[in-house]
């Protein structure tokens, strides 16, 4: 039988909170879902690296600030977050319920047109 890793979690309402402190160590939210999910509803200021092309370009996320991993529901970025885990990042995690989640507790979203750059890697 298949076992979702266990890793750390954080609610929606602790990933918003502690993205949003305004400060240069704050977590960045990296949302592993498809480029036409992102372009749906995205969590503002969210950078997109998609399941499927994480494990080659991960390392082009920042080290040193923390990782906050988002997807739907919360089963790609468990799984993303393991990986993270796994190769060094270890002030990662999962943000449990996803961007469904988010939405629900109306936290702040984006769902117009994506802007050139944005959802980017940073550089």
């Amino acid at each position: 039988m298949f076992r979702r890793p266990s890793v750390p979690q954080v609610s929606v309402q602790e990933a918003h909170e502690r993205a949003s402190a305004g400060g240069p160590t704050d977590p960045l939210i990296v949302d592993v879902r498809n480029p036409d999910e992102f372009a749906r509803v995205r969590v503002p200021g969210s950078v997109l690296l998609p399941l499927p092309f994480f494990a080659q370009r991960y390392n082009e996320l920042p080290a040193d600030r923390p990782i906050l991993v988002i997807c739907a529901t919360g089963n790609r970025s468990t799984t993303a977050t393991a990986f993270l885990q796994r190769s060094g990042y270890s002030e990662s995690a999962n943000v449990v319920g996803g961007i469904t989640a988010w939405y629900h507790a109306g936290l702040p979203v984006r769902t117009d047109a994506v802007e050139p750059g944005e959802g980017d890697l940073p550089r």
